[in-house]
């Protein structure tokens, strides 16, 4: 493959590395959900961790915001909570004679959203704008975010007591989905042990800054993909759309995200270029939890059968 692109920032290369290794040290024996994740933030988007509970999925959260330095809050989403207890409130001040703004908890760099399907589906609905548009509109007045603004959400399995499926268009905010999963032998017994995983994320350096990381994510934006490469992405996309087990295939704003997925992906992998395997280590992040079946079910399975079946042009 003959591409020209401006050459890595070796630099910032390896502080992107030191990063990934530290978050490597506190998530034991999950090295892909870790570049997984990186590779959701360097890309601009929300990611959704979805997997019972105790796995470690909010650690991995604290650990990346105490890795980047990013100003962080945590929302526990319950089935009381009001919109209002996200995007926050204008409360009438005696002394001004007007309402004053109060900004609510996602008014910050990087938000873990605890459990979102916990709550009620207008409170979940409470984060669609800010996820979409970086900005929340209160009686009218629009309030900026801060850059960057990342959405992390856990959610438990369906099956249990008190969840709420996401709607649709809630789901297709998220970039990527990824699930912890239990940790194999080796990682649990280190992890039992105590032996290799610092005491508390909280106590590690920064090993990026939010400047840092946003340069980090201007780069995987420059990222070259090829016109071969497109025509593998939309290759994909086509053929989400003519199964009949789905109930609406990839829509082209999942194939923007395919595709900025897979730059940053290759980043990862110290190239300036993407190649096919960055598209197949990703598809399954970022197409599965948008291809339901008719009958509700996951579509994990069906973005491993696009993998198989699609052939690389």
């Amino acid at each position: 493959m003959s591409v020209t692109a401006t050459p890595l920032d070796e630099m910032l290369v390896q502080h992107l590395s030191a990063a990934i290794a530290h978050v490597d040290q506190v998530v034991l024996g999950k090295p892909r959900q870790v570049r997984l994740a990186f590779a959701c933030l360097l890309s601009g988007g929300h990611l959704l961790i979805e997997d019972v509970p105790g796995v470690g999925k909010t650690t991995l959260v604290h650990a990346l915001a105490d890795t980047l330095a990013l100003d962080f809050r945590r929302i526990q989403f319950t089935s009381d909570m009001l919109p209002s207890d996200i995007t926050g409130v204008s409360i009438y001040a005696r002394e001004q004679d007007r309402f004053q703004f109060h900004p609510g908890p996602v008014f910050c760099q990087l938000l873990l959203a605890d459990e979102i399907n916990r709550a009620s589906p207008r409170t979940q609905s409470a984060l669609l704008e800010a996820m979409a548009e970086h900005q929340v509109t209160i009686d009218g007045e629009t309030h900026t975010l801060p850059t960057p603004f990342h959405v992390i959400a856990t959610q438990n399995p369906m099956d249990q007591d008190g969840a709420h499926a996401l709607p649709d268009s809630q789901l297709d905010r998220f970039m990527f989905r990824i699930s912890m999963g239990y940790p194999d032998a080796a990682a649990e017994r280190a992890l039992l042990s105590g032996a290799s995983r610092p005491e508390s994320t909280h106590t590690a350096h920064a090993g990026l800054n939010p400047g840092q990381l946003q340069q980090l994510a201007e780069q995987a934006r420059q990222q070259v993909a090829s016109p071969a490469l497109i025509d593998y992405v939309q290759a994909l996309l086509g053929a989400s759309r003519q199964r009949g087990d789905v109930r609406t295939g990839l829509s082209p704003r999942a194939g923007l995200a395919l595709l900025a997925g897979s730059k940053a992906w290759s980043l990862l992998q110290g190239r300036h270029y993407v190649l096919p395997e960055d598209v197949q280590a990703v598809f399954p992040a970022i197409a599965a939890h948008r291809l339901v079946s008719h009958d509700g079910g996951d579509g994990t399975a069906i973005a491993s059968q696009l993998l198989a079946t699609v052939a690389i042009p």
